[in-house]
């Protein structure tokens, strides 16, 4: 059976299925190719299930500390891991519905199976139509006249270690995860050892977090790396930098794991209940059929344009498997871009440094633009502000004081170059300064914004004034 159709979409996580939505908006008849369930690792093993892992640990820590509100509770609170994994499904069969229902609306049509790229045959006179083999066996060929790649990433394995998903697991394995471990080794200091460093320490787990870099987040602004390692070691998390795993002494036995590290101070033995690894991601490209195309890879990753183009003009890819910003947002700003670009309309090209990017930690993490250090490297002569959350009446009002919001700005021009924050609810923060860089604001224009009292934003405005000496708070 032939399914023809304008745009075929190979893979149905965020970058897939919002290049989905805005093709049939664009009134080109559409289809998603998925293996899996739609939604893909954001939604069934990722950003989603692990939030609301999160947000579970962040009432669990409230509750405990709710005397400081003047709230006393009757009895000791408790985890019950059962229900908050029950909430955690719950939450991603919700929004599993309700972007069923977005297909619908739209009338994309979702192909259950594996999809592989096929090369010029009967069906097409070109590579990109899709052989798709069906949960039954049986197989159907797409064929479209622009196809987009987004089939994602897989979390990396260390070579060495002897996965099993219990005692050693990724970050897929530990969402199955039906119970807490008494303690948890963390290898990988980056966003997602981060955050399961600060949800597992709320719920009570004695973590270690070991990082190879010699800080915390090392993509993101030093100022933010120190703070957030010294706030993870307030409360309790024992932090490892500029260490290194050494997979060949991993043991796993009935009481847990034991393997060794080097650090700055030697080597040291770590023994633990069980180990997440979370040493990045890798593109799916396997089994994908890119032999019989002209698409070019780098390093794993597919090889695209500023428009997402592949080496073939016809063929796009988004998203993880492209490499850059793995992200979902990004994602879907790319697979928007590959749509309006293969429809004849324009789209300013994607630049990696005007993602934000958020850390869902406690406190959280999130920044846009350029760090301090790489607006330097750049030739820009910067001036720097650090606004303390100590300094905003709602941070006190909330109980949740620490951090600050960093401002990097040119000296020359007043733009500002880069806002990084640390602290409570920056990630729903961040979209102000992102605003405010896709309209080249100055940290003038940003601190005449009349910011609401007693909130929050007020921080980033108080920042802004900071700059040139004019903070009314601090």
């Amino acid at each position: 059976m032939t399914i023809q159709v304008d745009v075929a979409v190979l893979g149905g996580g965020p970058g897939g299925y919002t290049a989905a939505i805005r093709a049939a908006q664009l009134g080109k008849k559409t289809a998603i190719i998925e293996l899996d369930k739609l939604g893909g690792t954001c939604l069934h093993r990722g950003c989603i299930p692990s939030k609301s892992l999160l947000r579970s640990a962040e009432v669990y820590h409230t509750v405990k500390d709710s005397q400081r509100y003047g709230i006393v509770c009757e009895g000791e609170a408790s985890v019950r891991y059962d229900l908050v994994s029950e909430r955690k499904r719950q939450t991603v069969d919700q929004l599993h519905r309700g972007l069923q229902y977005l297909m619908k609306k739209h009338d994309i049509d979702i192909i259950h199976g594996k999809g592989r790229i096929v090369g010029p045959s009967i069906f097409s006179p070109r590579s990109g139509a899709l052989a798709v083999e069906l949960p039954d066996g049986e197989m159907e060929t797409v064929v479209s006249k622009n196809l987009i790649v987004a089939t994602g990433s897989r979390p990396k394995m260390l070579p060495g270690l002897p996965y099993d998903g219990i005692h050693i697991m990724n970050s897929d394995d530990a969402l199955a995860m039906s119970e807490l471990p008494g303690n948890l080794l963390i290898i990988g200091g980056g966003v997602i050892g981060v955050e399961w460093a600060s949800m597992m320490n709320d719920f009570g787990v004695q973590v270690t977090l070991v990082e190879t870099a010699s800080r915390l987040l090392p993509g993101e602004d030093a100022d933010v790396s120190a703070e957030l390692e010294k706030l993870l070691r307030r409360r309790g998390v024992r932090v490892l930098t500029s260490a290194r795993l050494l997979p060949d002494t991993c043991e796993v036995g009935d009481g847990g794991v034991t393997v060794n590290a080097e650090t700055a101070e030697g080597k040291i033995v770590l023994t633990t209940a069980c180990m997440l690894v979370s040493i990045g991601r890798e593109a799916n490209v396997e089994g994908l059929g890119l032999e019989a195309t002209d698409i070019q890879t780098q390093d794993g990753f597919i090889r695209v344009n500023a428009h997402m183009q592949t080496t073939e003009p016809h063929i796009y890819a988004i998203g993880d498997v492209i490499g850059g910003v793995q992200l979902a947002h990004a994602a879907a700003h790319e697979g928007i871009a590959a749509v309006e670009h293969m429809t004849g309309m324009k789209h300013a090209p994607i630049e990696a440094h005007r993602i934000p990017r958020c850390v869902y930690s406690r406190p959280e993490v999130a920044s846009i633009g350029w760090t301090e250090s790489q607006a330097r490297a750049k030739g820009h002569e910067v001036k720097t502000v650090k606004m303390p959350f100590q300094a905003i009446g709602k941070a006190i009002v909330l109980g949740e004081t620490d951090g600050f919001v960093k401002v990097v700005a040119d000296c020359d021009s007043g733009d500002a170059l880069g806002v990084h924050m640390i602290g409570p609810h920056v990630t729903d923060l961040i979209s102000e300064a992102g605003l405010a860089d896709l309209l080249n604001a100055s940290v003038w224009e940003l601190g005449q914004l009349i910011h609401p009292h007693p909130t929050l934003s007020e921080a980033l405005g108080e920042a802004m004034l900071a700059i040139d000496g004019q903070a009314l708070v601090f």
